[in-house]
């Protein structure tokens, strides 16, 4: 196996920062050490096979995304990047593994969505992934599935508290999957908003002829996140299941989950990029209802835009200070404008929700750094740490210390990074939701289990040689 030396770099993880040589043999880190030590007498630098050169740059953990949707069909179409594009985008910033969603839905079995989700990752990703399992239809069958999931190293599930007729579960269904989560350690992920209230107000929005993508944030409305929220909170409490709130983007949603960490409840959190920087008040530098008619369909994600004006957007990052909300994922579900965003253009309902953002998320995170919002650590601890400790990989990844795998990034804080469509986009689409944003900081490096992905501007991974992450309970609780 070969050596190689990252060298003259300073070592961020989350629990500081430290000048020091990383040695990786192999697909493990096997010695952090100080500049310049040498190892049983050897020369490192003269010894090692490669030797990267990491002086006056970060050498940090490689990234985890733990909220991905790869060719997840929704509204008549499907996401455009699959296991080959969405995971390659991922390594281009910094992204080192990720845990996408296996898919039932009504009528269908656990174990047939979950076997179609290896089907389309086996031999396709270049960096290791994960599943999490999602429930869409609650009934005797799939609950008797859930049984099993830990066994294929599948420690968490997700519900819906919206998108009725799709993945939509009543109160009853949650308790009844909570419960079985409690018996076997799984992890509830939720979707906290109210469905069928929104869809009351889409509807009506719709008939008075407000149809432009402005108004889906006004159907999702805060209220509905909520109450969802709170709901989805007080089910976990009388079942006693942990519970993991996906993509929080309301101020009265980080109330919520910080009321019941306070009141000492393993109740978690997770924001986007896109509710850190987006908003309905700055895109297109529009403030009318209109949100500049269809352009603003590529911000249609669900839960929605909020407004800065508001509170919302400060009260995200507040949140990721005070460790009320725990982490941020991408939610990466990326449709193209042409035909796909465009199955909406009379009317919101039918405009497919995400944004893709794979390939930013470190970057986007490192700005804030930049910005004075969060540390370096909890850059660090955002990223990767909590990831890898809340989906039970941590050890293995998330950090730079001997015995764990070699996925590091070497980030350069006096790099720049230009985003947009025809500078630094590698996703499978059309446009860019962060077109113009400009990074202080860059992925120079990107490595996986010992393999350089990323070097120089150019990359040389490897479709394929991504393995499966079998990830173990939750290590997170309090």
């Amino acid at each position: 196996m070969s050596t190689v030396l990252v060298k003259g770099g300073t070592v961020v993880n989350a629990t500081g920062a430290v000048a020091a040589d990383v040695l990786v043999d192999g697909e493990k880190i096997v010695a952090v050490l100080e500049p310049g030590s040498t190892l049983l007498g050897s020369d490192l630098a003269g010894s090692a096979d490669t030797v990267i050169d990491a002086t006056g740059k970060y050498v940090i953990p490689g990234g985890i995304d733990a909220h991905t949707h790869f060719s997840l069909p929704f509204g008549g179409t499907q996401a455009v990047d699959d296991f080959d594009t969405g995971t390659r985008a991922a390594a281009w910033g910094g992204t080192t593994s990720v845990i996408d969603f296996a898919v039932q839905r009504y009528g269908e079995r656990v174990e047939d969505g979950l076997a179609k989700w290896h089907d389309m990752a086996g031999g396709n990703a270049h960096i290791d992934y994960g599943f999490h399992q999602i429930i869409g239809g609650v009934d005797e069958e799939s609950l008797k599935a859930m049984e099993g999931l830990v066994d294929e190293g599948i420690t968490s599930y997700k519900l819906f508290m919206a998108y009725p007729g799709v993945f939509y579960s009543d109160d009853a269904q949650i308790l009844r999957a909570m419960q079985k989560a409690r018996e076997f350690g799984l992890m509830t992920m939720m979707h906290a908003e109210n469905g069928p209230a929104i869809d009351v107000l889409a509807a009506q929005l719709a008939e008075s002829g407000k149809t432009s993508p402005y108004y889906h944030g006004i159907a999702r409305a805060w209220q509905m996140e909520e109450e969802a929220t709170h709901r989805a909170i007080m089910l976990a409490d009388v079942t006693g299941a942990p519970l993991y709130v996906v993509h929080v983007s309301a101020k009265q949603a980080v109330a919520q989950l910080a009321a019941a960490r306070d009141a000492g409840k393993n109740v978690f959190g997770e924001t986007c990029p896109q509710y850190l920087y987006l908003s309905l008040e700055k895109q297109l530098g529009a403030s009318s209802e209109e949100w500049g008619d269809f352009e603003g369909a590529k911000w249609v994600c669900s839960t929605p835009l909020r407004s800065e004006e508001e509170g919302h957007l400060d009260a995200m990052w507040q949140g990721l200070r005070t460790n009320d909300l725990q982490m941020v994922s991408t939610d990466h579900c990326p449709f193209c404008m042409k035909d796909q965003k465009e199955l909406g253009k009379d009317d919101f309902r039918a405009i497919p929700n995400g944004i893709g953002s794979i390939e930013h998320r470190v970057d986007l995170l490192y700005q804030g750094v930049v910005d004075g919002r969060i540390t370096l650590s909890r850059w660090v601890e955002l990223i990767a740490t909590t990831p890898a400790r809340m989906f039970g990989l941590y050890g293995k990844k998330g950090v730079i210390q001997p015995g764990a795998d070699a996925d590091i990034v070497v980030y350069d804080p006096n790099g720049h990074t230009s985003i947009g469509v025809d500078k630094t986009h590698h996703m499978n689409m059309d446009h860019s939701a962060w077109e113009g944003f400009e990074i202080d900081g860059h992925v120079d490096v990107t490595m996986s289990r010992g393999a350089v992905l990323v070097q120089d501007g150019e990359y040389v991974g490897t479709k394929g040689r991504g393995q499966f992450l079998k990830r173990g309970l939750t290590q997170y609780l309090v």
